[in-house]
């Protein structure tokens, strides 16, 4: 949620914001809610004195054995006219809050400005693509045939976009879970974390996956949430706390399944495994100073990236433009691996600095040491770190074989009970 101090005093900044994310302006609107509520506020409290004022020349008119009759109905219209104005407040402050909570976040200055992905700029890439002698095939095509990827069985029993994978596939992709939790806590200080999938109205909305998107989630007969991601669960954790700044940063991973109706995405992806509503992944996220969070961001980028390195995958890493950020993000890097089954790069991370967006919806501070009074709004940041299923699948494109094996990256092999390769020989032996 934005500073409403700050939209105050520069409304026009928020509309050049807007502007950017190909939002509609919103500054004098909400500068109009706000000057309402406060008016009303401002009366209230003149009421209230005017209340208190008479209650005085009641108790003075009654010590006197004087008649209080007229102060008395004076008092009781006064109070009609309280409860009046604060019902009034209240749906100002309902409409002001409604109105803030589908704002997105402010971008940061270092964001190129465009309307969508072609305006994306790149930042590095790594590795070079694969040439291959035969033709490359996707990565449904190389689980179909090997026998242990499955969307008819899972289309009886689910409906479309799920997958059943069986026997060394499904080992894989827990293998490549384990090997991203086995890196990101062994090496770089992040702390694993078992969280709860469902989650209550308030905690979606602390991330800001409510109210705008509720189209894209799952809700239960129960009333939780199914979380889209660990990030929800994970930065809630800090959700109205107050931290130590001597605990700063805190950095917290997961991996869990991840649950998402893919209410946008009608037509796309509609094979294989890139997009389903059931996926597994890996996340990261920090809770760290103001002056720290863009340190960190570079930081949690490149811990994402370690992983595809270290499985020998080429990649490349975008700075989203302001049309393509996430709403909760004020800058974002996506990162994107070939596969050259589709002869392209896809997203497989997003890592995103979300600034104090998400602390002032949840209400998240921190202690500063010393002698300064009061607490500061901490900052939030999350990534994938990374998304197993799509990193599944580039294993299978990028080290298939000609006879349709595929070869297992090394650094899987020790999760793989020393495998190094899957073939459809192995797999019926499952």
């Amino acid at each position: 949620m934005l500073d409403l101090k700050w939209i105050r005093e520069q409304p026009d900044a928020l509309n050049r914001a807007l502007l950017k994310r190909q939002h509609a302006p919103r500054g004098e609107v909400v500068q109009a809610i706000d000057k309402a509520r406060r008016d009303l506020q401002t009366r209230l409290q003149e009421l209230q004195s005017e209340r208190n004022r008479l209650s005085k020349e009641i108790g003075a008119a009654k010590a006197k054995k004087l008649d209080a009759a007229d102060l008395m109905n004076k008092v009781a219209a006064l109070k009609e006219d309280t409860a009046r104005l604060e019902e009034q407040e209240r749906a100002k402050a309902a409409e002001l809050e409604a109105l803030l909570a589908v704002l997105p976040n402010v971008p940061d200055d270092s964001v190129p400005e465009g309307k969508d992905e072609t305006a994306n700029v790149e930042v590095r890439r790594d590795g070079t693509p694969r040439k291959f002698a035969f033709q490359p095939k996707e990565h449904a095509e190389i689980g179909a045939a090997l026998g242990l990827m499955d969307f008819d069985a899972a289309a009886r029993m689910s409906g479309a976009r799920f997958v059943v994978l069986k026997g060394a596939l499904a080992r894989l992709e827990r293998a490549l879970g384990a090997f991203m939790l086995d890196l990101q806590t062994g090496e770089h200080g992040y702390s694993e974390t078992n969280v709860p999938h469902l989650v209550r109205d308030e905690a979606m909305v602390g991330t800001g996956q409510l109210p705008k998107f509720a189209e894209d989630l799952f809700k239960t007969t129960i009333g939780n949430w199914l979380i889209p991601t660990a990030e929800v669960s994970l930065t809630n954790l800090v959700r109205e706390q107050i931290l130590d700044e001597a605990v700063l940063p805190v950095r917290l991973t997961a991996c869990t399944p991840c649950y998402r109706s893919e209410a946008g995405a009608a037509g796309k992806d509609t094979t294989g495994m890139i997009r389903q509503h059931q996926f597994t992944k890996v996340e990261l996220v920090s809770i760290t100073r103001a002056e720290d969070s863009d340190a960190e961001h570079e930081r949690m980028t490149q811990c994402a990236e370690e992983v595809l390195k270290r499985l020998e995958l080429p990649y490349r890493t975008m700075l989203l433009c302001t049309g393509d950020m996430g709403f909760s993000s004020r800058k974002t890097y996506d990162i994107e691996v070939w596969l050259p089954g589709q002869d392209r790069y896809r997203e497989i991370s997003s890592c995103s600095n979300c600034g104090d967006f998400q602390a002032r919806r949840m209400n998240a501070r921190y202690r500063p040491k010393g002698d300064e009074k009061g607490t500061r709004f901490v900052h939030t940041l999350n990534g994938s770190g990374l998304a197993v299923g799509r990193t599944l699948i580039a294993v299978l494109e990028n080290y298939q074989n000609a006879d349709g094996s595929v070869t297992i990256p090394a650094v899987l092999r020790p999760y793989m009970g020393g495998q190094s390769l899957l073939t459809a020989q192995a797999i019926r032996r499952a």
